[in-house]
């Protein structure tokens, strides 16, 4: 039964050996020279296909630029930018998704223009003969090069290759993909330059922009990209702000085509200053647009008063009527004047009010100062209004992204939100005003009316017209106002430097990065297989190995067999292979003296999994004592996989297996081989009940009737790491050989071998190092053929030592001696 205890790692064996790990790593030198020699063709491969890169950059400055007609003597009131005037809100603003979309739909910058480079394609923007205009409401292929190939000045080739019937196209007024059908064969037709090209597939007209007859013969290409890709590229632009003076902005960026970033890095400015002077403007316009409509209801207003006056005067004594009540009339007009005022103000409340619930277009809301207001909250935030929904309507036509609509909605929606707020706190206020000034008007009309009635009327006439003629002439100031402010207004961003071509701004490709990159994977690739193999591999590697892991004598070292059977002993007995056999029987003849005691010896031989070559040891230690004139018998007592037959020729239809049932007598199942003193009985049938088999009590019979025929008995067992068959067996024997095979046999399995010796489960415990090849060691080596010369090590104190100097054979024998002194 199997001790959880049996599965125990030990510290020690998961431990790092550097010097073992150093002397494999060394071991694999061609490794590195062929990582490294493929690390710098790749580095070279890669270093002659990366096109040059370039860096330009442009200067700016951002300034709150006051208008010089706008002075204190004005009247109007405007928000000229409020917070978008900030230096990093502009900053912000060049590398966000909407202007950069505006920009690059401004610039057609979906389209590029390339040619056909040494290794790969060339962006030519600015170095082809022609541009092409499309209609961003067709679709347009997408991804593929169409190629263009002038035949003469004024007639081109157009060709595409297609490899299926269906082809992907954008609609780039909704950036939209859509499946378009195209021909299978692919599509060449001749076209005029200025013709207007209609396919499924493609919609645009070639114009030259040089002369065509020095490009006559060549061909370019041009390409259609996703547009939300192109714009995402251009957001990387880096803006940056002059520490030392936060007015200036620095922008640049890093391409391989100089002409095209030369015409990103200025459009993309004067887009920004454009915007930033029409946000100004929209203030004014709004203005001059209320204005307007107001003075069309007031000219019939002055109008219909003048014409009252007119009539009244031609009918009455004006002189009469004129003497006395100037000072009340004049009382009465100023009253007058503050009351309309007032209402005013009420009534650009409440039509702020509906055209905020009505509409959803805000950026044609007049100045709240127009009508009197000057309320900064009510002031600040229609500005915000008028802003946003000029900065929406204007994206409308070139940003594809329904999300930042959705976002400057919310954003307005808030703004509207506290705007009507504000308006209503300024409506109860003025209504509140507006009912003190209607009492001190009652008041005044009171006194008014002792008058006489003739005068009363003059009076009122006049004071009608001269309201309406004031209000009339205000209006036409605030006018000419606004008109002039608007045509005095400039940008507050402003040119430093543009950026221009001049020459240089060449950065890349850096080819020694790339060099050095590969000098280093060269090394740490190989090293990091090389860490993983050491790592990797839990299995038995060397005598060094053996000897951290147990205490238990190492007793011989067995090459790798270089024959088909296994009686490599008896089929060459002058080979190495072979005399490590010997010495292996000369150390267990020691053993065996030792525990002086006569009749045969019994050997068994074991191992901790299959495949570890106990069958081989146990077939080629019986040849040895064989060929020394020793009666020699095998016994498979490995019942579950029969196998030692195999190598001798004979048969397993009876064996120990049919002795144990009873079945058979001892003669009847032993078989003689034509090796001479060499008899083997094998397993026979495989058994139901190998375990209880062994266990029986004629199995001491078994081992009483060999003892008395051979000197050497040999129990070939099943591994004791999977069944309990080699513990049954192990009291039998008088020495014990654990199999433990080079690069097979895991370290967890010397654990086992330490927890059943420390159980006394197994007695006079050797281990036989098999497979052995110094290429495990040391990275290189030889299989163990003929000849001699193929050493390891001594024995000394049960382990084997370096000695360089000593052939294989001379240190086996050696390592024999060590054994017998140390026993």
């Amino acid at each position: 039964m199997l001790d959880t205890k049996d599965f125990t790692f030990f510290e020690s064996q998961n431990s790092f050996d550097f010097k073992s790990f150093l002397i494999k790593t060394l071991s694999y030198w061609k490794w590195f020279l062929l990582s490294w020699a493929i690390a710098f063709t790749v580095a070279y491969q890669i270093n002659i296909r990366k096109e040059r890169i370039y860096s330009l950059e442009t200067t700016i400055s951002v300034t709150e630029e006051s208008n010089p007609l706008f002075t204190s003597n004005t009247s109007l009131v405007f928000n000229w930018g409020g917070t978008s005037d900030k230096v990093q809100n502009i900053a912000s603003t060049l590398k966000s998704r909407s202007h950069n979309e505006l920009v690059v739909d401004t610039l057609s910058f979906y389209i590029s223009y390339l040619v056909k480079g040494k290794y790969n394609m060339v962006d030519a923007y600015g170095a082809v003969p022609f541009e092409v205009t499309i209609d961003k409401r067709k679709p347009q292929l997408s991804g593929i090069p169409i190629s263009v190939h002038f035949l003469s000045p004024t007639v081109y080739q157009l060709r595409v290759g297609f490899e299926s019937q269906t082809a992907q196209a954008i609609r780039y007024t909704e950036n939209k993909s859509v499946d378009v059908a195209v021909p299978i064969s692919g599509f060449v037709r001749n076209y005029r330059v200025g013709q207007h090209v209609v396919l499924p597939f493609l919609d645009w007209t070639l114009r030259l922009t040089d002369d065509p007859g020095y490009y006559t013969g060549n061909t370019y290409f041009v390409k259609f990209s996703e547009f939300d890709g192109v714009v995402s590229a251009y957001q990387g632009i880096n803006v940056d702000i002059d520490p030392k003076a936060p007015a200036i902005l620095k922008l640049s960026l890093a391409g391989t085509n100089k002409a095209r970033m030369v015409k990103y890095l200025n459009t993309t400015v004067r887009v920004l200053r454009d915007n930033q002077l029409a946000a100004k403007n929209q203030f004014a316009t709004n203005t001059v647009a209320f204005i307007d409509e107001q003075l069309r209801g007031m000219e019939d207003k002055l109008k219909g008063a003048g014409d009252e006056l007119k009539a009244f005067l031609r009918e009455k004594n004006v002189g009469q009527i004129e003497n006395g009540g100037d000072e009340l009339n004049g009382k009465l007009t100023t009253i007058e004047t503050q009351l309309d005022e007032v209402k005013r103000k009420i009534a650009y409340c409440d039509q702020l009010r509906k055209y905020l619930d009505e509409n959803n277009d805000f950026s044609k809301l007049p100045a709240p100062s127009v009508a009197g207001i000057e309320d900064p909250n009510i002031i600040q935030n229609v500005g915000k209004l008028i802003g946003l929904s000029t900065e929406r309507s204007r994206m409308r036509y070139a940003v594809k992204s329904e999300k930042m609509f959705k976002d400057f909605d919310s954003q307005m929606e808030a703004v509207k939100s506290v705007l009507l707020q504000n308006v209503a706190a300024t409506r109860a206020g003025l209504v509140d005003e507006r009912n003190l000034i209607a009492a001190r008007m009652r008041q005044a009309e009171s006194e008014f009316r002792k008058l006489p009635e003739d005068q009363q009327d003059y009076l009122k006439i006049q004071r009608k017209y001269n309201l309406n003629n004031e209000i009339y002439s205000g209006f036409l100031q605030k006018r000419a106002e606004a008109n002039i402010v608007k045509a005095a207004n400039v940008s507050d961003i402003k040119f430093i430097d543009a950026a221009k071509d001049t020459g240089g701004g060449l950065i890349g490709p850096k080819t020694s990065v790339n060099y050095v990159m590969a000098l280093f994977l060269g090394f740490i690739i190989p090293l990091l297989v090389i860490f993983g193999i050491f790592f990797a591999n839990n299995s038995i590697q060397n005598t060094e190995d053996l000897a951290k892991l147990t205490s238990l004598p190492l007793i011989g070292i067995v090459g790798k067999k270089h024959t088909e059977s296994n009686l490599a002993v008896f089929e060459r007995p002058k080979s190495a292979l072979s005399e490590s056999f010997r010495a292996i029987r000369s150390s267990l003849q020691f053993l065996f003296r030792k525990q002086d005691h006569g009749g045969a010896r019994v050997l068994m031989v074991t191992s901790s999994v299959g495949g570890e070559g106990k069958t081989f040891c146990s077939i080629n230690l019986a040849t040895v004592f064989a060929m020394s004139e020793k009666k020699t018998i095998i016994l498979g007592f490995d019942l579950r996989k029969p196998k030692i037959f195999n190598d001798f020729d004979i048969t397993n239809e009876v064996g120990v297996v049919d002795y144990l049932s009873g079945e058979k007598e001892l003669k009847a199942v032993i078989q003689q081989t034509h090796v001479p003193h060499l008899d083997v009985i094998t397993s026979g049938a495989v058994p139901p009940n190998p375990a209880e088999l062994i266990m029986s009590d004629r199995m001491f019979r078994l081992m009483e009737e060999l003892k008395a025929d051979y000197d050497y008995i040999i129990l070939d067992t099943p591994p004791v790491g999977l069944v309990s068959d080699a513990l049954e067996l192990a009291h039998f024997a008088d020495v014990t050989l654990y199999i433990v095979r080079q690069n097979f046999t895991k370290k967890d399995m010397i654990t086992l071998l330490n927890n059943r010796y420390s159980r006394e489960e197994l007695r006079n415990v050797s281990i036989v190092l098999n497979g052995f090849e110094v290429k495990a060691r040391y990275g290189y080596g030889y299989g163990y053929n003929y000849g001699y010369g193929y050493g390891y090590g001594t024995y000394s104190n049960g382990y084997l030592e370096k000695e360089p100097n000593t052939s294989w054979l001379g240190r086996v024998k050696k390592m024999a001696g060590g054994l017998k002194r140390n026993r």
